[in-house]
């Protein structure tokens, strides 16, 4: 016989955070704080108002006193479970990881038990089919249904999703983005959906429209090596020409060759230059992001990799989630996102997960047709400009988990963790890191791309008046646009005396108007 429970709780101080209204914390953050599941606190917080109040904010969720789920001590444990997960569905989407902690907390009886309730219902059909797809097998003492029509696991209104398969046993259009080994979820947010009806792929076409083929070329050329130094810069290392121009050559074939463990294989090994001191291929260790004390050597986690025993299934999950998003009309940089910043969190190699982390951004985007065909979408350079940023969604991730890794260091100072932690690498929420990429996809096409363009176009204009005035080098040239660049329109004494000594005062000046009429 169950024990009654309470789940719904009156808080105003809640996991550290204070409650912006007096009310009744309900749903996913009721669950995971009564039965103490091991996994961070959901975001943003149910709670029920005492008032009648309706708003949300990037923490908390209200909603008016009218939406209160049944729960008191005449109700049975799971049933009151039943009663907020059916609530959770209804505002708060499906959070996979909550799902997969209540399969390991509860019996296949209970959970059987919990899906009896209301058993021909939406919810509870939902609750079910999500039940049974991560446990990998049928729930003992439960029949297939009929005569019902179907309904969509996800919610499209609340979470994006792909077109789906139907499940007749449950009488559910699976539309998960993802398999039960990886599958990541967006939230449906406003400026995600002000991006996507946008149409930013067709506007930066616009860009290409009357300009003559062989500035785009270079331009795509000059675009290519910065992006591949901007990936180099971010891991705070030199780009060096030969090391930088070989990552943009892979850079320039992205979308052109299907993701594979073999695939990520390869571009391991063009990303690391010398490997004698690094161990190649899919880990078979521990791994971590952050510092070493200076003093002691121990490790100091920004971010834990997954556990090197779960890493084969997770990538494979990886790739099988990649085939399924690239097949379906889920839009391109949400696709983008949840591979790209999926790879990096299980950060499968020793070294190299952040250059093919930005790698398989440029490939999702050239396979879904986002990125022009032969033109580079520099994507990298926009993240270097937003570094900051970049760090704060990467963090969003890691650092919520740090308390629920258990790890030790060792004898190397590396980190080996002792718990189940599979779950967090394939189950969670990329809202955050869907918006971000997004904001850079967008400064790429409002900035970046127009902006390298337009300077290509004022080169060749200012070169064209300096050959036809002065019959200057095309060397000569790049080094006065240059040296012009670099103090604001002007030529400094040193390069007067020097490169430019044979040009008179008067021509100095006739050259600097000329760029700043030009440039500026």
């Amino acid at each position: 016989m169950d024990h009654s429970a309470h789940f719904s709780q009156e808080k105003l101080i809640f996991h550290g955070k204070q409650s912006p209204e007096k009310g009744t914390i309900v749903g996913y953050a009721a669950i995971v704080d009564t039965l103490n599941l091991p996994m961070p606190m959901v975001s943003p917080i149910a709670l029920v108002c005492d008032q009648n109040k309706n708003y949300q904010t990037n923490e908390w969720l209200i909603l008016p006193k009218s939406y209160l789920p049944e729960d008191n001590e005449e109700l049975e444990e799971v049933e009151a479970l039943y009663k907020h997960l059916v609530f959770a569905l209804k505002y708060e989407g499906v959070n996979l990881l909550l799902f997969s902690c209540l399969i390991k907390y509860y019996s296949e009886d209970r959970l059987t038990k919990l899906v009896s309730f209301e058993p021909t219902g939406q919810y509870s059909r939902r609750i079910w089919f999500i039940i049974e797809w991560l446990l990998g097998k049928e729930l003992e003492g439960k029949e297939n249904l009929s005569k019902k029509s179907y309904v969509s696991v996800v919610d499209v209104n609340q979470q994006y999703s792909v077109e789906g398969v139907k499940s007749s046993r449950h009488l559910v259009l699976n539309n998960f983005p993802g398999t039960p080994d990886f599958c990541p979820m967006i939230k449906k947010t406003e400026k995600l959906e002000n991006y996507i009806n946008d149409h930013l792929s067709n506007r930066k076409n616009e860009y290409f429209k009357g300009v003559h083929k062989e500035i785009i070329q270079r331009a795509s050329a000059f675009l290519l090596l910065k992006d591949s130094k901007a990936s180099f810069s971010i891991e705070g290392e030199s780009a060096k020409s030969k090391r930088a121009a070989r990552w943009g050559q892979v850079i320039g074939q992205a979308g052109t060759k299907e993701l594979s463990e073999e695939e990520l294989g390869r571009l391991q090994q063009v990303v690391i230059e010398n490997s004698r001191f690094i161990e190649m291929g899919i880990r078979k260790k521990g791994g971590f992001v952050g510092e070493h004390d200076r003093v002691t050597g121990d490790p100091l986690p920004e971010h834990i990799s997954a556990k090197w025993e779960d890493v084969p299934q997770l990538i494979h999950g990886l790739i099988e989630a990649n085939k399924i998003l690239i097949n379906s009309e889920i839009d391109a940089v949400l696709a983008a996102t949840i591979i790209a910043f999926g790879f990096v969190f299980i950060h499968p190699f020793e070294d190299g997960n952040g250059r093919i982390h930005r790698y398989l951004i440029h490939h999702i985007l050239a396979k879904k047709q986002f990125s022009q065909q032969g033109i580079i979408f520099p994507v990298s350079a926009s993240i270097l400009d937003h570094i900051d940023d970049y760090r704060k969604v990467l963090e969003a991730y890691s650092h919520p988990l740090l308390d629920h890794i258990e790890w030790e260091e060792t004898k190397d100072h590396n980190v080996i963790v002792k718990n189940q932690t599979v779950d967090y690498y394939r189950y969670f929420d990329f809202t955050v890191q869907a918006e971000f990429l997004y904001d850079c996809v967008f400064d790429t096409i409002e900035n970046i791309i127009p902006t390298e363009l337009l300077y290509i176009t004022n080169y060749d204009e200012f070169k064209r008046e300096i050959d036809d005035t002065y019959e200057m080098p095309d060397r000569l040239i790049a080094l006065l646009v240059k040296f012009l660049g670099q103090n604001n329109g002007v030529l400094s004494r040193r390069a007067k005396e020097k490169e430019f000594s044979e040009l008179t005062e008067k021509e100095v000046k006739a050259i600097e108007k000329l760029y700043g009429d030009i440039f500026e």
